[in-house]
Protein backbone atom coordinates (compact mmCIF):
# COMPACT_ATOMS: atom_id res chain seq x y z
CA UNK A 1 0.00 0.00 0.00
CA UNK A 2 1.15 3.71 -1.18
CA UNK A 3 1.44 5.51 1.95
CA UNK A 4 -0.02 8.85 2.35
CA UNK A 5 0.60 12.01 3.94
CA UNK A 6 -1.57 15.49 4.98
CA UNK A 7 -0.47 18.58 2.77
CA UNK A 8 -2.43 21.58 2.55
CA UNK A 9 -4.16 21.84 -0.58
CA UNK A 10 -2.59 24.85 -2.00
CA UNK A 11 1.16 23.75 -1.39
CA UNK A 12 0.22 20.55 -3.25
CA UNK A 13 -0.97 23.20 -6.39
CA UNK A 14 1.95 24.85 -6.77
CA UNK A 15 4.24 21.38 -6.64
CA UNK A 16 2.24 20.11 -9.09
CA UNK A 17 1.15 22.76 -11.11
CA UNK A 18 -2.37 21.32 -10.45
CA UNK A 19 -4.03 24.81 -10.14
CA UNK A 20 -7.78 24.38 -11.44
CA UNK A 21 -10.80 25.97 -11.27
CA UNK A 22 -12.48 23.23 -9.85
CA UNK A 23 -11.17 21.03 -7.37
CA UNK A 24 -10.06 17.29 -8.82
CA UNK A 25 -9.85 16.20 -4.78
CA UNK A 26 -12.02 16.82 -1.80
CA UNK A 27 -10.80 19.30 0.13
CA UNK A 28 -11.29 18.86 4.17
CA UNK A 29 -11.13 21.91 6.64
CA UNK A 30 -9.52 19.34 8.97
CA UNK A 31 -12.74 18.94 10.68
CA UNK A 32 -13.77 15.44 8.76
CA UNK A 33 -10.70 13.23 6.72
CA UNK A 34 -11.27 13.79 3.28
CA UNK A 35 -11.83 11.07 0.80
CA UNK A 36 -8.41 10.36 -0.98
CA UNK A 37 -8.60 11.39 -4.87
CA UNK A 38 -10.77 8.85 -6.88
CA UNK A 39 -10.01 7.46 -9.64
CA UNK A 40 -12.63 9.21 -11.28
CA UNK A 41 -11.02 12.33 -9.68
CA UNK A 42 -7.53 11.82 -11.51
CA UNK A 43 -9.31 10.91 -15.09
CA UNK A 44 -11.30 14.53 -14.69
CA UNK A 45 -7.72 16.20 -14.13
CA UNK A 46 -5.89 14.73 -16.95
CA UNK A 47 -8.75 15.43 -19.37
CA UNK A 48 -8.69 19.14 -17.70
CA UNK A 49 -5.26 19.10 -17.71
CA UNK A 50 -5.04 17.82 -21.40
CA UNK A 51 -7.90 20.85 -22.27
CA UNK A 52 -5.79 23.20 -20.87
CA UNK A 53 -2.31 22.85 -21.98
CA UNK A 54 -4.15 22.65 -25.71
CA UNK A 55 -6.30 25.77 -25.36
CA UNK A 56 -3.80 28.01 -23.95
CA UNK A 57 -0.80 26.94 -26.65
CA UNK A 58 -4.30 28.28 -29.29
CA UNK A 59 -4.31 30.92 -27.35
CA UNK A 60 -1.08 31.70 -27.11
CA UNK A 61 -0.94 31.74 -22.97
CA UNK A 62 -0.32 30.36 -20.02
CA UNK A 63 -2.03 27.63 -18.54
CA UNK A 64 -2.94 28.48 -15.67
CA UNK A 65 -3.86 32.34 -17.19
CA UNK A 66 -6.33 29.85 -19.29
CA UNK A 67 -7.80 28.38 -16.17
CA UNK A 68 -8.29 31.34 -14.77
CA UNK A 69 -11.11 32.48 -17.77
CA UNK A 70 -14.50 31.70 -17.92
CA UNK A 71 -13.73 29.25 -20.42
CA UNK A 72 -11.66 27.64 -18.16
CA UNK A 73 -14.32 27.07 -15.55
CA UNK A 74 -16.18 25.76 -19.06
CA UNK A 75 -13.67 23.43 -19.70
CA UNK A 76 -13.69 22.20 -16.37
CA UNK A 77 -17.17 21.17 -16.07
CA UNK A 78 -16.68 19.66 -20.06
CA UNK A 79 -14.12 17.52 -18.14
CA UNK A 80 -16.63 16.08 -15.53
CA UNK A 81 -19.04 15.73 -18.58
CA UNK A 82 -16.07 13.75 -20.19
CA UNK A 83 -15.42 11.35 -17.32
CA UNK A 84 -19.11 11.18 -15.44
CA UNK A 85 -21.65 11.31 -18.58
CA UNK A 86 -23.48 15.20 -19.15
CA UNK A 87 -24.22 16.18 -15.62
CA UNK A 88 -23.38 19.80 -16.65
CA UNK A 89 -24.86 22.30 -19.50
CA UNK A 90 -22.07 23.44 -21.19
CA UNK A 91 -21.66 24.16 -24.53
CA UNK A 92 -17.69 23.42 -25.98
CA UNK A 93 -17.79 26.63 -27.56
CA UNK A 94 -17.71 28.18 -23.87
CA UNK A 95 -14.30 26.21 -23.41
CA UNK A 96 -12.89 28.19 -26.23
CA UNK A 97 -14.09 31.67 -25.84
CA UNK A 98 -14.63 33.33 -22.21
CA UNK A 99 -17.12 35.52 -23.63
CA UNK A 100 -19.69 32.79 -24.83
CA UNK A 101 -18.86 31.70 -21.42
CA UNK A 102 -19.85 34.81 -19.73
CA UNK A 103 -22.87 35.24 -21.64
CA UNK A 104 -24.52 31.87 -19.92
CA UNK A 105 -24.34 33.22 -16.28
CA UNK A 106 -27.72 34.80 -15.31
CA UNK A 107 -27.44 38.38 -15.19
CA UNK A 108 -27.68 40.14 -11.44
CA UNK A 109 -28.65 36.77 -10.13
CA UNK A 110 -29.38 36.78 -5.97
CA UNK A 111 -26.83 34.48 -4.57
CA UNK A 112 -26.81 34.00 -0.57
CA UNK A 113 -24.52 31.64 0.90
CA UNK A 114 -25.09 31.04 4.48
CA UNK A 115 -21.97 29.10 5.21
CA UNK A 116 -18.80 31.30 5.05
CA UNK A 117 -15.64 30.76 7.37
CA UNK A 118 -12.25 33.04 8.21
CA UNK A 119 -9.84 33.02 10.77
CA UNK A 120 -9.18 35.75 12.77
CA UNK A 121 -5.92 37.74 12.75
CA UNK A 122 -2.99 37.32 13.79
CA UNK A 123 -4.05 34.13 15.55
CA UNK A 124 -2.56 31.08 14.45
CA UNK A 125 -4.46 27.98 13.76
CA UNK A 126 -2.39 26.18 11.13
CA UNK A 127 -3.67 22.95 12.07
CA UNK A 128 -7.53 23.92 11.51
CA UNK A 129 -9.20 22.39 14.60
CA UNK A 130 -6.92 19.31 15.16
CA UNK A 131 -6.77 16.74 11.99
CA UNK A 132 -2.80 17.99 12.12
CA UNK A 133 -2.27 15.56 14.84
CA UNK A 134 -3.62 12.56 12.89
CA UNK A 135 -1.81 13.77 9.85
CA UNK A 136 1.63 13.72 11.64
CA UNK A 137 1.42 9.78 11.44
CA UNK A 138 1.46 10.58 8.01
CA UNK A 139 3.27 13.52 7.36
CA UNK A 140 6.30 14.77 9.71
CA UNK A 141 6.92 17.43 7.54
CA UNK A 142 3.65 19.05 8.96
CA UNK A 143 4.81 20.45 12.05
CA UNK A 144 7.46 22.33 9.71
CA UNK A 145 5.12 23.14 7.01
CA UNK A 146 3.06 26.01 8.92
CA UNK A 147 2.37 27.57 5.59
CA UNK A 148 0.47 30.99 5.66
CA UNK A 149 -1.96 32.26 7.65
CA UNK A 150 -2.64 35.26 5.37
CA UNK A 151 -4.47 33.14 3.12
CA UNK A 152 -7.39 32.56 6.28
CA UNK A 153 -7.54 35.84 7.40
CA UNK A 154 -9.81 38.43 6.88
CA UNK A 155 -7.98 40.37 3.36
CA UNK A 156 -8.31 36.97 1.52
CA UNK A 157 -11.87 36.25 3.23
CA UNK A 158 -13.04 39.12 1.18
CA UNK A 159 -11.16 38.49 -2.41
CA UNK A 160 -12.42 35.11 -2.30
CA UNK A 161 -16.12 35.54 -1.26
CA UNK A 162 -16.87 39.21 -2.39
CA UNK A 163 -14.30 40.20 -5.47
CA UNK A 164 -13.68 36.63 -7.38
CA UNK A 165 -17.50 35.24 -7.07
CA UNK A 166 -20.95 36.34 -7.82
CA UNK A 167 -21.92 35.61 -3.86
CA UNK A 168 -24.29 38.78 -3.39
CA UNK A 169 -24.53 38.31 0.60
CA UNK A 170 -22.87 36.31 2.81
CA UNK A 171 -23.21 34.97 6.48
CA UNK A 172 -19.74 34.40 8.38
CA UNK A 173 -20.45 31.20 10.50
CA UNK A 174 -18.18 30.34 13.80
CA UNK A 175 -17.17 27.17 15.88
CA UNK A 176 -17.32 26.80 19.83
CA UNK A 177 -14.28 26.16 21.72
CA UNK A 178 -13.80 25.49 24.89
CA UNK A 179 -11.50 28.77 25.53
CA UNK A 180 -12.00 32.43 23.76
CA UNK A 181 -8.01 31.99 23.02
CA UNK A 182 -8.93 28.41 21.02
CA UNK A 183 -11.71 30.21 19.24
CA UNK A 184 -11.13 30.72 15.15
CA UNK A 185 -13.39 33.26 15.19
CA UNK A 186 -15.41 34.57 18.36
CA UNK A 187 -17.92 36.46 17.92
CA UNK A 188 -17.25 40.00 18.78
CA UNK A 189 -14.67 39.27 15.59
CA UNK A 190 -17.17 37.94 13.19
CA UNK A 191 -18.84 41.46 14.38
CA UNK A 192 -15.76 43.38 13.51
CA UNK A 193 -15.61 41.46 10.05
CA UNK A 194 -19.09 42.59 9.02
CA UNK A 195 -19.18 46.01 10.10
CA UNK A 196 -15.69 46.33 7.84
CA UNK A 197 -17.26 44.51 4.84
CA UNK A 198 -20.75 46.40 5.04
CA UNK A 199 -18.65 49.78 5.43
CA UNK A 200 -16.25 48.72 2.73
CA UNK A 201 -19.06 48.19 0.28
CA UNK A 202 -21.55 51.20 1.45
CA UNK A 203 -24.24 48.54 1.79
CA UNK A 204 -25.46 45.07 3.43
CA UNK A 205 -23.24 42.39 1.64
CA UNK A 206 -22.48 40.15 5.17
CA UNK A 207 -24.30 39.07 8.40
CA UNK A 208 -23.31 37.38 11.30
CA UNK A 209 -23.92 34.25 13.57
CA UNK A 210 -23.83 34.08 17.07
CA UNK A 211 -22.36 31.15 19.25
CA UNK A 212 -24.11 28.80 21.55
CA UNK A 213 -23.17 25.92 23.87
CA UNK A 214 -26.25 25.31 25.57
CA UNK A 215 -23.89 22.85 27.98
CA UNK A 216 -22.76 26.26 29.81
CA UNK A 217 -25.96 26.87 31.60
CA UNK A 218 -26.55 29.68 32.97
CA UNK A 219 -23.44 31.73 31.58
CA UNK A 220 -24.28 30.63 27.89
CA UNK A 221 -27.99 31.82 28.28
CA UNK A 222 -26.41 35.72 29.57
CA UNK A 223 -23.29 34.98 26.53
CA UNK A 224 -26.73 34.93 24.24
CA UNK A 225 -28.10 38.38 25.85
CA UNK A 226 -25.16 39.94 25.06
CA UNK A 227 -24.35 38.54 21.74
CA UNK A 228 -28.00 40.14 20.82
CA UNK A 229 -28.10 43.18 22.35
CA UNK A 230 -24.27 43.96 21.25
CA UNK A 231 -23.29 42.14 18.45
CA UNK A 232 -26.66 42.45 16.26
CA UNK A 233 -26.44 38.61 15.31
CA UNK A 234 -29.07 37.47 12.87
CA UNK A 235 -28.71 33.71 13.61
CA UNK A 236 -27.38 31.45 16.51
CA UNK A 237 -24.99 28.39 15.41
CA UNK A 238 -24.42 25.13 17.37
CA UNK A 239 -22.05 22.30 17.91
CA UNK A 240 -24.29 19.61 19.02
CA UNK A 241 -21.69 16.66 18.93
CA UNK A 242 -18.80 18.75 20.42
CA UNK A 243 -18.14 18.17 24.36
CA UNK A 244 -17.95 21.48 25.95
CA UNK A 245 -19.20 23.17 29.27
CA UNK A 246 -19.08 22.16 33.06
CA UNK A 247 -18.62 18.99 32.63
CA UNK A 248 -18.01 18.65 29.43
CA UNK A 249 -20.53 16.98 26.93
CA UNK A 250 -22.00 16.62 23.94
CA UNK A 251 -25.95 17.94 23.61
CA UNK A 252 -28.96 16.98 21.75
CA UNK A 253 -31.36 19.89 20.91
CA UNK A 254 -34.27 18.11 22.46
CA UNK A 255 -33.03 18.07 26.08
CA UNK A 256 -35.40 20.06 28.13
CA UNK A 257 -33.13 20.37 30.49
CA UNK A 258 -30.12 21.66 28.32
CA UNK A 259 -31.53 22.96 25.14
CA UNK A 260 -34.63 24.28 26.03
CA UNK A 261 -33.86 27.17 27.73
CA UNK A 262 -31.76 28.35 24.77
CA UNK A 263 -34.63 27.77 22.25
CA UNK A 264 -37.07 29.74 24.98
CA UNK A 265 -34.15 32.40 24.81
CA UNK A 266 -34.00 32.96 21.29
CA UNK A 267 -37.58 33.18 20.89
CA UNK A 268 -37.47 36.27 23.50
CA UNK A 269 -34.70 37.69 21.77
CA UNK A 270 -36.34 37.50 18.23
CA UNK A 271 -34.02 35.26 16.83
CA UNK A 272 -35.70 32.64 14.95
CA UNK A 273 -33.05 30.45 13.19
CA UNK A 274 -31.10 27.69 14.59
CA UNK A 275 -28.70 26.72 12.82
CA UNK A 276 -27.24 23.10 13.49
CA UNK A 277 -23.86 21.02 12.29
CA UNK A 278 -25.16 17.84 11.97
CA UNK A 279 -23.38 15.46 9.63
CA UNK A 280 -19.78 15.45 8.83
CA UNK A 281 -18.94 14.27 12.26
CA UNK A 282 -16.05 16.19 13.94
CA UNK A 283 -12.94 14.81 14.59
CA UNK A 284 -12.93 14.90 18.71
CA UNK A 285 -17.03 15.12 18.42
CA UNK A 286 -19.01 12.13 19.83
CA UNK A 287 -20.50 10.57 16.67
CA UNK A 288 -24.09 9.78 17.70
CA UNK A 289 -25.01 13.54 18.71
CA UNK A 290 -23.90 14.54 15.12
CA UNK A 291 -27.08 12.60 13.71
CA UNK A 292 -30.33 14.96 13.02
CA UNK A 293 -32.56 11.99 15.11
CA UNK A 294 -33.22 15.00 17.40
CA UNK A 295 -34.42 18.02 15.56
CA UNK A 296 -37.78 16.12 15.04
CA UNK A 297 -39.15 17.07 18.43
CA UNK A 298 -37.15 20.19 18.88
CA UNK A 299 -39.02 21.34 15.93
CA UNK A 300 -42.42 20.28 16.82
CA UNK A 301 -42.27 22.38 20.39
CA UNK A 302 -40.89 25.54 18.82
CA UNK A 303 -42.84 25.70 15.44
CA UNK A 304 -42.00 29.65 15.28
CA UNK A 305 -38.48 28.85 14.86
CA UNK A 306 -35.98 27.65 12.14
CA UNK A 307 -34.18 24.89 12.73
CA UNK A 308 -31.11 25.20 9.58
CA UNK A 309 -29.38 21.91 9.13
CA UNK A 310 -25.82 22.42 8.45
CA UNK A 311 -24.25 19.95 5.18
CA UNK A 312 -28.13 18.77 5.59
CA UNK A 313 -26.94 15.75 7.58
CA UNK A 314 -24.34 14.15 5.33
CA UNK A 315 -22.54 11.86 6.86
CA UNK A 316 -19.56 10.74 4.81
CA UNK A 317 -18.71 10.31 1.20
CA UNK A 318 -17.11 6.31 1.23
CA UNK A 319 -19.83 4.49 1.90
CA UNK A 320 -22.29 6.50 0.18
CA UNK A 321 -19.85 6.32 -3.13
CA UNK A 322 -19.99 2.74 -3.61
CA UNK A 323 -24.19 2.68 -3.85
CA UNK A 324 -23.75 5.69 -6.21
CA UNK A 325 -21.69 3.43 -8.62
CA UNK A 326 -24.71 1.25 -9.66
CA UNK A 327 -27.03 4.14 -9.29
CA UNK A 328 -28.21 2.82 -5.65
CA UNK A 329 -29.74 -0.49 -6.77
CA UNK A 330 -28.24 -1.95 -4.08
CA UNK A 331 -29.66 0.57 -1.66
CA UNK A 332 -30.91 4.34 -1.85
CA UNK A 333 -30.35 5.55 1.59
CA UNK A 334 -27.56 8.42 2.00
CA UNK A 335 -26.56 8.30 5.64
CA UNK A 336 -27.85 10.89 7.31
CA UNK A 337 -29.20 12.97 4.73
CA UNK A 338 -31.84 9.87 4.28
CA UNK A 339 -32.77 10.00 8.29
CA UNK A 340 -33.62 13.56 7.71
CA UNK A 341 -35.74 13.44 4.62
CA UNK A 342 -37.42 10.78 6.77
CA UNK A 343 -38.52 13.21 9.81
CA UNK A 344 -40.01 15.27 7.06
CA UNK A 345 -42.29 12.99 5.60
CA UNK A 346 -43.51 11.54 8.62
CA UNK A 347 -44.47 14.62 9.66
CA UNK A 348 -45.81 16.98 6.54
CA UNK A 349 -46.48 20.04 8.65
CA UNK A 350 -42.70 20.34 10.23
CA UNK A 351 -42.12 22.85 7.72
CA UNK A 352 -39.55 24.84 10.12
CA UNK A 353 -36.75 22.46 9.38
CA UNK A 354 -33.82 23.28 6.64
CA UNK A 355 -31.47 22.00 5.11
CA UNK A 356 -28.27 23.70 4.42
CA UNK A 357 -25.58 22.29 1.45
CA UNK A 358 -22.07 23.95 2.83
CA UNK A 359 -19.68 21.06 1.86
CA UNK A 360 -21.73 18.43 1.53
CA UNK A 361 -22.81 19.54 -2.52
CA UNK A 362 -18.85 20.76 -2.94
CA UNK A 363 -17.68 17.05 -2.23
CA UNK A 364 -20.04 15.60 -3.82
CA UNK A 365 -20.58 17.48 -7.53
CA UNK A 366 -16.56 17.07 -7.93
CA UNK A 367 -16.81 13.43 -6.95
CA UNK A 368 -20.17 11.54 -7.85
CA UNK A 369 -22.82 13.75 -9.61
CA UNK A 370 -24.68 11.12 -9.62
CA UNK A 371 -24.28 10.96 -5.95
CA UNK A 372 -24.74 14.58 -5.78
CA UNK A 373 -28.13 14.48 -7.59
CA UNK A 374 -29.99 12.10 -5.84
CA UNK A 375 -29.19 13.95 -2.45
CA UNK A 376 -30.64 16.92 -3.83
CA UNK A 377 -33.40 15.43 -5.39
CA UNK A 378 -33.83 13.73 -1.99
CA UNK A 379 -33.63 17.04 -0.42
CA UNK A 380 -36.42 18.82 -2.62
CA UNK A 381 -38.81 16.33 -2.80
CA UNK A 382 -38.84 15.74 0.87
CA UNK A 383 -38.11 19.56 2.39
CA UNK A 384 -39.69 20.97 -0.50
CA UNK A 385 -37.54 23.49 -3.14
CA UNK A 386 -37.93 26.31 -1.18
CA UNK A 387 -36.30 24.66 2.39
CA UNK A 388 -32.75 23.90 0.76
CA UNK A 389 -30.11 26.84 1.41
CA UNK A 390 -26.79 27.88 -0.16
CA UNK A 391 -23.80 27.34 1.55
CA UNK A 392 -20.32 26.95 0.78
CA UNK A 393 -18.36 26.41 3.28
CA UNK A 394 -15.82 28.74 1.73
CA UNK A 395 -12.97 30.31 2.05
CA UNK A 396 -12.02 26.41 3.28
CA UNK A 397 -12.83 26.00 -0.12
CA UNK A 398 -11.59 28.57 -1.90
CA UNK A 399 -13.29 31.46 -3.63
CA UNK A 400 -17.13 29.56 -3.96
CA UNK A 401 -17.66 30.57 -7.37
CA UNK A 402 -16.75 27.23 -8.88
CA UNK A 403 -19.67 25.51 -6.47
CA UNK A 404 -22.20 28.31 -7.74
CA UNK A 405 -20.94 27.82 -11.26
CA UNK A 406 -21.80 23.81 -10.56
CA UNK A 407 -25.33 24.18 -9.21
CA UNK A 408 -26.15 26.75 -11.85
CA UNK A 409 -25.31 24.30 -14.55
CA UNK A 410 -26.19 21.16 -12.65
CA UNK A 411 -28.84 18.73 -14.34
CA UNK A 412 -31.03 16.63 -12.58
CA UNK A 413 -29.64 12.43 -14.13
CA UNK A 414 -32.82 11.31 -16.12
CA UNK A 415 -32.85 7.78 -14.54
CA UNK A 416 -32.95 9.28 -10.65
CA UNK A 417 -35.75 11.23 -12.44
CA UNK A 418 -37.38 7.82 -13.49
CA UNK A 419 -36.89 5.94 -10.74
CA UNK A 420 -37.51 8.09 -7.89
CA UNK A 421 -39.60 11.17 -9.36
CA UNK A 422 -37.32 13.78 -8.89
CA UNK A 423 -37.96 16.82 -10.77
CA UNK A 424 -35.75 18.71 -12.84
CA UNK A 425 -33.46 21.58 -11.48
CA UNK A 426 -35.28 24.45 -13.59
CA UNK A 427 -33.44 27.64 -12.95
CA UNK A 428 -36.37 28.90 -11.08
CA UNK A 429 -35.42 26.25 -8.47
CA UNK A 430 -31.85 26.81 -8.42
CA UNK A 431 -32.42 30.36 -8.09
CA UNK A 432 -34.36 29.43 -5.13
CA UNK A 433 -31.39 27.41 -3.77
CA UNK A 434 -28.97 30.47 -4.61
CA UNK A 435 -30.21 32.63 -2.70
CA UNK A 436 -34.18 33.55 -2.48
CA UNK A 437 -34.69 30.85 0.22
CA UNK A 438 -32.05 31.81 2.68
CA UNK A 439 -33.03 35.68 2.15
CA UNK A 440 -37.07 34.69 3.14
CA UNK A 441 -35.22 33.26 6.27
CA UNK A 442 -33.00 36.12 7.51
CA UNK A 443 -35.83 38.70 6.46
CA UNK A 444 -33.02 40.20 3.35
CA UNK A 445 -34.85 42.44 0.40
CA UNK A 446 -33.09 40.59 -2.60
CA UNK A 447 -33.99 43.09 -4.56
CA UNK A 448 -31.95 46.04 -2.61
CA UNK A 449 -29.41 47.03 -4.55
CA UNK A 450 -25.97 46.57 -2.99
CA UNK A 451 -22.82 48.22 -3.83
CA UNK A 452 -19.64 45.87 -5.23
CA UNK A 453 -16.38 45.99 -2.47
CA UNK A 454 -13.98 48.30 -4.04
CA UNK A 455 -11.19 46.21 -5.69
CA UNK A 456 -8.42 48.29 -3.71
CA UNK A 457 -9.87 47.51 -0.04
CA UNK A 458 -6.22 46.73 1.27
CA UNK A 459 -3.39 48.07 0.16
CA UNK A 460 -1.58 44.79 -0.76
CA UNK A 461 -4.12 43.91 -3.21
CA UNK A 462 -4.06 47.74 -4.51
CA UNK A 463 -1.73 47.37 -7.49
CA UNK A 464 -2.50 43.69 -8.62
CA UNK A 465 -6.40 44.39 -8.79
CA UNK A 466 -5.50 48.00 -10.43
CA UNK A 467 -2.66 46.57 -13.25
CA UNK A 468 -3.81 43.04 -13.62
CA UNK A 469 -7.29 42.99 -13.10
CA UNK A 470 -8.80 40.05 -10.79
CA UNK A 471 -6.71 36.81 -10.47
CA UNK A 472 -8.79 33.83 -9.06
CA UNK A 473 -6.66 31.84 -6.72
CA UNK A 474 -7.44 28.54 -8.35
CA UNK A 475 -7.08 26.79 -5.21
CA UNK A 476 -8.54 25.81 -1.88
CA UNK A 477 -7.04 25.94 1.41
CA UNK A 478 -7.93 22.90 3.37
CA UNK A 479 -6.34 20.14 3.33
CA UNK A 480 -5.82 16.27 0.72
CA UNK A 481 -4.49 13.41 0.94
CA UNK A 482 -1.15 12.61 -1.21
CA UNK A 483 0.81 9.94 -2.18
CA UNK A 484 4.41 10.52 -0.02
CA UNK A 485 7.63 9.75 -2.39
Amino acid sequence: MTPRRWARKWAHDVDTDGFSPIPTRVVSNEEYLPLDQTLEQRRVAAVLDETAGRAARRLGIGRRQFMSSSAGMAAAFLALNTVFGRFFEVDPVEAIESSAADASRPADQFVFDVQTHHVASPRQFPQLLGLRRLGRTWNALLEKDRGTMDDLYLENYIKEIFLDSDTTVAVLSGIPSATEAGNILPPDQMAQTREAVNRLAASQRLIIHGLVTPTRGRRDLDEMRRQAADLKISAWKGYTGLALGDPPRPWRVDDEKIAYPMLELSRQLGIKNICLHKGLPLQGGVEEYWHPRDLERAARDFPDLNFIVYHSAFHSLGPALALARDEFRASARVNWVTDLCEIRERNPNLTNIYAELGATFGQLVITSPMLCGHVLGMLVRSLGADHVLWGTDSIWWGSPQWQIEALRRFTMPESLMTRFGYQPLTAAVKTQILGLNGARLYGIDPNLHRNPVPPDYVSKLRAAYRDEGARPSLTQYGWVLEESS
